[in-house]
């Protein structure tokens, strides 16, 4: 059956008059409640996917309920377009990663208009920009005056593939790097951090106040890590002034104590090396070295090959609770960037020191008394004490504060809070990033830029290598330059800035792009922030989240974002990811279906509704062979709807019958359940009522008897105020022809459903004797207990089975059941 209308001239009417009239143009001093709608900026490396498509589409919703509602809705849009993503797409393409950029912002801003999703485009940020290029630097200059941007050695994450240090988050559990699948390497490097550890206890903390997702604050702080202890000295045998200093948690198990374990980059280990291990020391450091940190504690907790995994030194350490020697083994999973760089070790309670005494044949002595019947390794739960002397007898807490003590008297114990979080390491050895504004003067030494001649940006005449390899440090305009305080000859930093630099502060901009000579004015920002919905994908748990987090904080305590929320993201949402054939739907694997294809046809409106109902929003979709069906057959929705619309096939008749009432209660019932559903982000269920209630009113309208014409008038109103942020296009068209003139769809107040009619006007009571199931009655919502049990006894069918029996008790919950006990 041919389409009832014109989907492509309709959709692209509406969307070039909402481009024109502004009306999700918002000031910042717009009088109206405020609500910040706000989608994760997209990476530009290519056109739209149908990720975009659920992504900006959940967005778009978000946006035209909470402006039906009244607010007024800050929806701003931009592009993440720095980064390894463009530029090796760019370099596959032959171009230069600005010109390829703009390209592909071009494309995927035309693809999201065509979605039909809104925005306030006055504020469009992009990294590229040398406007909000010269903010990004003028951060990173306050960071490092006030201490929390410096410079050192250390060992990175390398990617020989993407020629890049990675940030540890970047780096998978198998060792190798998120985007390229190279093995990643090891290496000591001059590299720039920013010290997010500063703030590691207010990071953790502040999740609880956060409405987010469980399942990502638990990703934040089991990265955070936090661990509460006690560090302390194990004196070296051989030299007693001497010590190991380690951290534990566990100080109840020092009487377990059988052995210790450095790093293999702790600076003692040279010294407690002998020459007779140096080699099988020596081998071990190598492997090591050659791998993550990720990798290296990911094969330690699978227990994977520990015997490889770690060497004696040769050397001993005492244990102050038993005063004997133990020894000192160097292993892989310790890691010298937490705590002390240097465990003791109590294979009886931990499962990774178990599994290790285990491959190395070394004693295990249970300090725990386990429950009976225990039968595995190590025990880690609560019980008495044994075989720790003045400990025995105790609780784990209670011994755990004892042994705290007697650690501070016999070992130089302190109390300590560990984090496994580690600084942010922001150096880039890539072309297409924000250039760290830093000038190396052999008189000066490290010289920030000065703010009148930020921006600094890459230079345009470039060769981009296939090998990633950044033309910066070669490129003798760029590198050379002269020092700002002594006019000697300079160098300039030819590293770039990590992306997620970018993205941690992108949501200050949008909300103030206006205010001339700065990044941002924080009185206006203060009229929006935090940000009431952010939404984006379950990758970015850890990096972009916790970085944003960061960032604010870090801005408000330098003053430069004074007077605003701590937190950026009130709200959170983490939408699922679209699958094709097993694998995330993505520019990078290849394994995209483009949306245009379906503009032309089912047009955006049905696609749009395929993906707010094809399942829970959280949920993953996998795209199949039988996805194109499930939307045709929400294409067919619409053309349904657009039918009954125009009252193709409809009959009327005078005057409000019990018919048309209860049709009213439909709609106002599904009012109240499509505004559910919107509110709590169950799309799928909000688009299932909207069908049922179409079958509904059209089986009705179009019987013998018909409806009433002011009610069916109502309905398909109500149905388009409903359907107006899922489907925005054909009911904007709809409305425009039944209310020639008046204010568009999308203008009109969210429908309020009557309380009067939602209450059902009789609720079917079972009747059950003895458990088993006697009548079913029909009985008023709001029936007490006394008349519930009344209605029941008296019900001819319950007569019969009680056959003059007295019941032992009645248990009446109304209006649902009643269960009589004979």
């Amino acid at each position: 059956m041919a389409r009832p209308f014109d989907v492509t001239t309709v959709e692209e009417k509406w969307q070039a008059r909402w481009l024109d009239e502004g009306n999700y143009e918002v000031d910042n001093d717009d009088p109206r409640e405020r609500f910040y709608a706000l989608c994760m900026y997209p990476y530009p490396s290519g056109a739209a996917h149908q990720g975009h498509v659920r992504n900006y589409t959940f967005g778009d919703l978000v946006v035209r309920y909470q402006t039906m509602l009244g607010k007024a809705v800050l929806s701003p849009l931009g592009f993440d377009s720095f980064g390894l993503p463009a530029e090796n797409a760019a370099i596959k393409a032959g171009s230069h990663p600005r010109l390829f950029t703009d390209a592909r912002m071009h494309e995927l801003k035309k693809s999201l208009r065509r979605l039909g999703a809104v925005y306030d485009w006055r504020r469009e940020v992009y990294s590229h920009d040398p406007e909000y290029m010269r903010w990004s630097q003028t951060i990173f200059l306050a960071f490092l005056e006030a201490g929390l941007a410096y410079r050192a050695e250390a060992p990175v994450n390398w990617c020989p593939g993407c020629s890049t240090v990675l940030a540890n988050e970047q780096v998978l559990a198998d060792g190798t790097c998120e985007r390229s699948g190279d093995l990643v390497e090891r290496k000591n490097l001059e590299q720039w951090f920013f010290k997010i550890t500063d703030y590691a206890e207010e990071l953790l903390h502040d999740l609880d106040g956060l409405e987010w997702p469980e399942r990502v604050k638990t990703m934040q702080r089991n990265w955070i890590g936090r661990s509460e202890g006690v560090e302390f000295d194990l004196p070296l045998a051989h030299d007693p002034a001497q010590a190991l200093r380690v951290f534990t948690t566990r100080p109840d198990t020092g009487f377990g104590v059988t052995y210790a374990v450095v790093a293999p980059e702790h600076p003692l280990l040279e010294r407690l090396t002998t020459d007779d291990e140096r080699a099988n020391v020596r081998a071990l450091v190598e492997r090591a070295t050659s791998e993550s940190e990720l990798e290296r504690t990911a094969s330690s907790d699978a227990g994977e090959g520990l015997e490889m995994r770690g060497a004696f030194t040769g050397s001993f350490v005492i244990n102050p609770f038993t005063n004997e020697p133990v020894p000192v083994y160097v292993a892989d999973y310790v890691l010298g960037t937490y705590g002390t760089g240097a465990i003791m070790a109590v294979p009886a309670e931990d499962e990774r020191d178990y599994a290790f005494a285990s491959a190395f044949g070394l004693p295990i002595v249970r300090t725990t008394q386990p429950p009976d019947g225990f039968e595995g390794g190590a025990y880690t739960g609560d019980g008495e004490h044994i075989n720790s002397g003045f400990l025995n007898g105790l609780d784990v807490v209670t011994a755990k504060a004892r042994a705290a003590e007697y650690l501070a008297e016999h070992a130089r114990g302190i109390h300590k809070v560990n984090y496994r979080l580690r600084d942010w390491l922001v150096s880039r050895q890539r072309f297409w990033g924000c250039p760290i504004p830093i000038v190396y003067c052999d008189v000066c030494g490290i010289v920030p830029v000065p703010e009148d001649q930020l921006p600094v940006v890459a230079p345009d005449d470039v060769t981009l290598e296939a090998n990633g390899q950044s033309p910066l440090a070669t490129h003798e305009g760029f590198r050379d330059t002269t020092c700002p305080v002594c006019g000697l000859p300079a160098r300039r930093e030819t590293d770039t800035m990590d992306t997620f630099t970018d993205s941690s502060w992108y949501y200050l901009r949008f909300a103030d792009p206006f205010t001339p000579g700065r990044a941002f004015d924080p009185v206006q920002v203060a009229k929006w922030m935090p940000v009431d919905q952010y939404i984006g994908g379950i990758e970015h748990a850890i990096l972009h989240l916790m970085y944003a987090r960061f960032y604010l904080k870090a801005l408000v305590d330098i003053g430069l974002a004074t007077g605003l929320p701590r937190e950026p993201f009130r709200r959170l949402f983490t939408q699922g990811m679209i699958r094709l054939a097993g694998s995330k739907m993505s520019k990078s694997k290849g394994n995209l279906v483009a949306p245009e294809q379906y503009y032309e046809t089912v047009g955006a409106d049905g696609l749009r509704l395929f993906h707010l109902f094809v399942g829970p929003p959280a949920d993953d979709v996998d795209w199949t062979d039988q996805t194109d069906e499930l939307i045709e057959g929400c294409a067919r929705f619409i053309d349904r709807f657009y039918r009954l619309a125009q009252h193709d096939d409809v009959n009327f008749h005078d005057g409000l019958d019990e018919g048309d009432v209860e049709v009213r209660r439909a709609v106002h019932r599904t009012v109240a359940k499509v505004t559910e559903g919107l509110e709590r982000w169950s799309y799928n269920t909000a688009v299932a009522a909207m069908m049922e209630l179409f079958n509904t009113v059209s089986k009705w309208a179009r019987s013998d008897r018909g409806a009433e014409r002011a009610t069916l008038d109502e309905a398909i109103d109500l149905m388009l105020t409903l359907l107006a942020p899922m489907t925005p296009h054909v009911t904007a068209e709809l409305w425009e022809q039944r209310h020639p003139g008046e204010p568009g769809v999308h203008l009109q107040k969210w429908p309020v459903a009557d309380p009067d009619l939602v209450r059902a006007s009789t609720i079917t009571m079972v009747v059950q004797v003895n458990g088993k199931v006697r009548a079913r009655l029909e009985v008023p919502p709001d029936i007490t207990m006394a008349d519930a049990a009344t209605e029941a006894m008296e019900d001819a069918a319950i007569c019969a089975v009680l056959a003059g029996a007295t019941p032992k008790r009645i248990v009446a919950r109304p209006p649902r059941l009643v269960n009589i006990i004979v």
